[in-house]
């Protein structure tokens, strides 16, 4: 087992150790509050799928919670839940990851938990279980995407805006008819080849004995074999546009219209997606921002104007945005004015007191997060997975507040364009024709 020495510069104390089969493990004590997170990346997302089977990294995040050699079925949340403590599992397009806050006493059965289904799922994975937990994940999909208004906007607009053939094409989520389509083979096969501890990072953060439980670690994850085998994920750096179209128009049941589009940014990790960010939050976040104030208020022609940033490590980060019209506002309308606004901003750049203002709730939310032993614990495994080095937790605040605005104006400049953005727009189905797709449903409904 090789060690690596702690470091607190400027921040938390941070230790880093590699198991002689790869895991590595980032230890950071706390001992503020008797808690303590547990939290395991997999770098493993939906840009390692391919063509036929996406879905299967969010699939096999349901699948770790079916049951292990030791802990049958549910015995992962009734063993956490009933010691005291939490729990999930999440997957995005760059990494599956699974975590427990425990009372501190209680972090050894966390450890045992994660160390069991990384070593022992295959013994337990049956078909029975992967109907069981593909039926979960397709109801989710209805549940989030299908069936209500505006859901699948995000994956139109991530297909938009990432071609066919791009890693970052599809959302986790998958297609149904993928999900139809995945064996007890494939799942075995993916598991095998991503769920090895040569391909995950493991933190504990918390009121910790650091020895004590790294020992716990190497007892219970040291003689787990690593995986070689796994694939790397296609380049996803750059863009190649197919010709297909960057904008598309729905008429459905939704209640107002809607305009909504995504702009390629800089990617995660660089100085540039850090003004990106802080570009976003002063145009689009919060009633505060020049898009609200504009929209909402000056014009009224929407009743929400915003922006998001998805941050993406492996391809370009992707802005985010979202603005429904008000009364018989057209989307033309808005959509000429968020020109405006961005034009103007690429123009100008931020006042003073707008960057300073961005800076201080980026750095509220930052220390909002980190101040959570589950959310450092998160942090420190993004850190190392996506970016190499978990020590980069300690100065990735002070970056974003060394931003100067003309960096801001020039990356709105850059990438802040109508030549550089997916777009997709709402109409509200027709009453009529809104009554005649409910009529047509409930007469298939009578017939299945």
């Amino acid at each position: 087992m090789a060690d690596l020495a702690p470091s607190s510069t400027n921040g938390f104390v941070i230790s880093e150790h590699t198991l002689d089969n790869g895991l590595r493990v980032v230890l950071s004590e706390d001992h503020l509050t008797p808690v303590a997170a547990v939290c395991l990346w997999y770098d493993v997302g939906s840009r390692h799928e391919v063509k036929g089977r996406t879905g299967l990294a969010h699939l096999f995040e349901h699948l770790m919670f079916q049951g292990s050699a030791s802990v049958p079925g549910n015995g992962h949340f009734e063993l956490v839940q009933g010691a005291g403590g939490s729990l999930n599992g999440t997957t995005s397009f760059e990494r599956t990851n699974y975590f427990e806050t425990m009372p501190a006493h209680q972090v050894e059965l966390a450890l045992w938990l994660e160390a069991d289904r990384m070593g022992s799922l295959l013994t337990a994975l049956d078909l029975s279980g992967l109907d069981n937990q593909r039926a979960v994940v397709k109801n989710e999909r209805r549940q989030r995407y299908d069936n209500v208004p505006y859901g699948t906007a995000f994956e139109r607009l991530v297909a938009m805006a990432f071609p066919d053939g791009h890693p970052y094409h599809h959302t986790p989520i998958g297609s149904m008819a993928d999900l139809d389509a995945a064996t007890l083979a494939d799942a075995q096969d993916f598991f095998t080849t991503y769920y090895a501890p040569n391909n995950a990072v493991l933190a504990v953060v918390g009121d910790i004995d650091p020895e004590q439980t790294l020992a716990w670690i190497e007892k219970y994850f040291g003689s787990i074999p690593a995986h070689d085998g796994k694939r790397p994920p296609r380049d996803g750096s750059t863009i190649v546009r197919d010709g297909a179209p960057l904008r598309e128009h729905l008429v459905e049941e939704v209640p107002s219209r809607a305009l909504m589009a995504a702009y390629p940014l800089p990617q995660d990790g660089t100085r540039e997606s850090d003004a990106a960010d802080l570009a976003l939050t002063i145009l689009g976040s919060g009633e505060s921002s020049r898009l609200y104030n504009r929209l909402v208020r000056h014009d009224r022609s929407a009743v929400t104007a915003g922006f998001g940033l998805l941050r993406l490590a492996g391809a370009p980060s992707l802005g985010w945005l979202d603005a429904k019209t008000s009364g018989e506002a057209t989307v033309e309308a808005v959509e000429a004015a968020v020109d405006e606004e961005l034009a103007r901003f690429a123009a100008e750049g931020p006042t003073p007191e707008e960057l300073e203002r961005a800076q201080a709730q980026i750095e509220r939310e930052w220390l909002d997060r980190l101040e959570t032993v589950n959310g450092r614990a998160d942090e420190l495994c993004r850190f190392a997975v996506l970016f190499g080095d978990p020590k980069l937790v300690n100065s990735a605040l002070d970056k974003v507040l060394d931003i100067t605005a003309e960096e801001v104006r020039r990356v709105a400049a850059d990438h802040l364009t109508p030549g550089n953005r997916a777009v997709l727009t709402y109409e509200p189905a027709a009453p009529e024709a809104a009554a005649a797709t409910e009529a047509s449903d409930a007469d298939e409904d009578a017939h299945a």
